[in-house]
């Protein structure tokens, strides 16, 4: 048993770029691949963004942030992680989240872009704003 004291501190979730509360009760459970990410890019401050587009990875399972240019399954855009997740010091951990696939986002609040054909794969599911 560990009675080691610890300190956490957890900050305000933004989730502004939500449009509505329409979808969030039937976010995915998912697990993202750290090694996909970069840091300074993808979680600059410590934690993956509510709202980060997110595709997934054929070989694995496992998402990583969506890209259009990718080959690995990333190029087809899943969702946006719904809270915040903090992020590993190694990328060798694999947090656990979860994903938005259905619902309305106000496009502009993101925090990445999402490209003409990203809006295709999740058309009928996702409405952006």
């Amino acid at each position: 048993m560990n009675l080691t004291t610890t300190t956490e501190t957890f900050g305000q979730d933004d989730q502004s770029w939500l449009k509505s509360a329409h979808g969030t009760d039937s976010a995915q459970p998912i697990t993202l691949d750290t090694s996909a990410f970069v840091a300074g890019t993808h979680y600059p401050n410590g934690y993956f963004p509510s709202g980060l587009p997110l595709g997934r990875i054929t070989a694995t399972g496992l998402y990583g942030p969506y890209d259009g240019a990718a080959s690995d399954g990333r190029e087809t855009l899943a969702g946006f992680l719904f809270t915040a997740v903090s992020a590993p010091s190694v990328n060798t951990i694999d947090p656990q989240g979860a994903l938005l696939w259905h619902g309305a986002v106000i496009e502009a609040k993101l925090p990445r872009p999402v490209d003409a054909a990203g809006k295709g794969d999740v058309a009928g599911f996702v409405k952006f704003f």
